[in-house]
């Protein structure tokens, strides 16, 4: 249980992993039924299930960032090995490795805004739950 800074209303802790694991596969972080987003990187206002909102993230470039990071150890990685091991003229490789890069790129980028929403929520960050420090919204 944690506690405010003025220390009146404790305030019940949020599970942060179990919020993460249901951004993760794009479901409410508070009960995991409900769809978080309504488009492919639009977050839905609301949960359909149990009422949470949704939209008073602020995700920004971070699930970009992290996607543009993780995506790049990938795609070097296998690069560097295929190189290693493999012997495909340079325009097969030319077709590969974009379409790679795209495909997984567009397939994380969702489920990392996902956790990085749930992870907001499971924080209490940015109006999901906790008052402004300075009494504003």
């Amino acid at each position: 249980m944690a506690i405010l800074a003025d220390q009146t209303s404790p305030i019940a802790s949020r599970d942060v992993g179990g919020a993460i694991r249901h951004g993760l596969a794009g479901r409410c972080p508070n009960c995991g039924k409900g769809h978080l987003f309504g488009r492919y990187l639009k977050a839905a206002s609301a949960c359909a299930e149990c009422g949470e909102r949704l939209d008073l993230h602020r995700a920004d470039d971070l699930p970009a960032y992290l996607v543009i990071l993780i995506v790049g150890h990938i795609v070097v990685g296998a690069m560097l090995a295929f190189e290693t091991f493999g012997a495909l003229p340079i325009w097969v490789q030319m077709l590969i490795w974009p379409s790679f890069t795209l495909v997984l790129a567009l397939s994380l980028l969702q489920p990392v805004k996902g956790a990085i929403i749930a992870l907001q929520w499971a924080l209490r960050m940015h109006g999901f739950g906790a008052p402004h420090p300075l009494g504003r919204e």
